[in-house]
C-alpha cells in the first residue's frame, strides 16, 4: 500500500511540472533581436540547383530571392534559427557570425571565366528590387546598423567574393540601408593622396578601422589585397585590383570619418 500511495506521489509531481505554467505577462525592458548582422551572397547556381543545395545539403540561409518572373523568395530558415550561409567569419570584433546574422542568398551564377577573361552575371533589377525589400523589412524587425549590413566577401575576403562586382550596393545605399561615400567628400580628398599616397600600414588600420580583418604587417601581403579587393568591389566595381591607391584611401578617409546618424 505504502508503495502505491508513493508511486502515486512522484506521479504527481512529475505530471506538474510537465505542465507547469510560464507567464510572459512581464517582458523585461533591456533586452534587443540576437540578429546584428544581415549578410548578402549569390548562390553561383541556377535557381532549381539553388534550392535543392540550401534546402538538401549542409548549407543553408534564411531566405532566397529567385530570379524568376514574378520574383519568388523563400524563407528557407526561420530567423529565429540558425542558418549555415557565413561560415569562418569576422567583422569589426565579432567572428562565427552565423550565430548572429540572418543571411539572404541570391540567385545569379556569379562568374565565368573565358579566353578574354572573368564575366560576371548581372542580377535583373526586379530581383534587386525584392532584395531591398525583404532588407527593409528584416532590418525594421532587427533594427540592424547600416554598417552591419554587409556581403559574404566583407566578412571573408580571404575566401569568398560574392556578391560581387555586379551587386548594385549603390542602390542599397540610396535605399538609405548602408553607408555610402560622399562622391564630392571623395573628390575633395584625392588630390591629397595623390600628392602622397599613405604606407600601406595606413590601409591596413583604416581597412580595420572600418570592420574587416586585414593584417597590420605593414606589408602588402596578398590576404591584405584581397580585403582591398573585397573593399572596391563593394564600393568601387569598375575597377577591384587590390592595389592600393589615391581613390581608395579617399573613399576610405570618408566613411571612417563620416558622422553617424545611428
Amino acid at each position: 500500500m505504502k508503495k502505491i500511495l508513493l508511486l502515486a506521489f512522484f506521479a504527481a509531481i512529475l505530471s506538474g511540472c510537465a505542465t507547469t505554467r510560464i507567464d510572459t505577462s512581464i517582458s523585461a525592458v533591456s533586452q534587443e533581436s540576437r540578429v546584428q548582422f544581415l549578410i548578402l551572397h549569390y548562390t553561383a547556381l541556377d535557381q532549381p540547383t539553388s534550392l535543392k543545395v540550401l534546402s538538401q545539403q549542409g548549407v543553408s540561409a534564411n531566405y532566397l530571392v529567385g530570379n524568376d518572373d514574378p520574383v519568388t523568395v523563400w524563407n528557407l530558415v526561420d530567423e529565429n534559427r540558425l542558418a549555415y550561409h557565413a561560415g569562418l567569419s569576422s567583422w569589426n570584433g565579432f567572428s562565427k557570425l552565423n550565430a548572429s546574422s540572418i543571411g539572404i542568398e541570391i540567385v545569379n551564377k556569379g562568374f565565368t571565366d573565358t579566353p578574354e577573361g572573368r564575366v560576371y552575371y548581372p542580377f535583373p533589377q526586379k530581383q534587386i528590387d525584392r532584395v531591398i525589400a525583404l532588407v527593409k523589412d528584416i532590418v525594421a524587425r532587427h533594427q540592424i546598423r547600416p554598417e552591419y549590413i554587409l556581403g559574404h566577401s566583407d566578412i571573408a575576403p580571404q575566401r569568398k567574393s560574392d556578391p560581387g562586382p555586379m551587386f548594385p550596393w549603390k542602390q542599397l545605399a540610396d535605399a538609405g540601408l548602408i553607408p555610402w561615400p560622399d562622391a564630392t567628400q571623395v573628390a575633395e580628398k584625392m588630390p591629397l593622396y595623390e600628392a602622397l599616397l599613405p604606407d600601406v600600414s595606413w590601409f591596413q588600420e583604416q581597412l580595420g578601422k572600418y570592420g574587416y580583418t586585414v593584417p597590420k604587417t605593414g606589408i602588402l601581403d596578398d590576404e591584405t589585397r584581397n580585403v582591398l579587393i573585397a573593399f572596391q568591389t563593394k564600393y568601387r566595381p569598375e575597377k577591384f585590383d587590390g592595389e592600393p591607391d589615391a581613390q581608395t584611401a579617399a573613399m576610405l578617409d570618408v566613411l571612417n570619418n563620416r558622422v553617424k546618424t545611428r
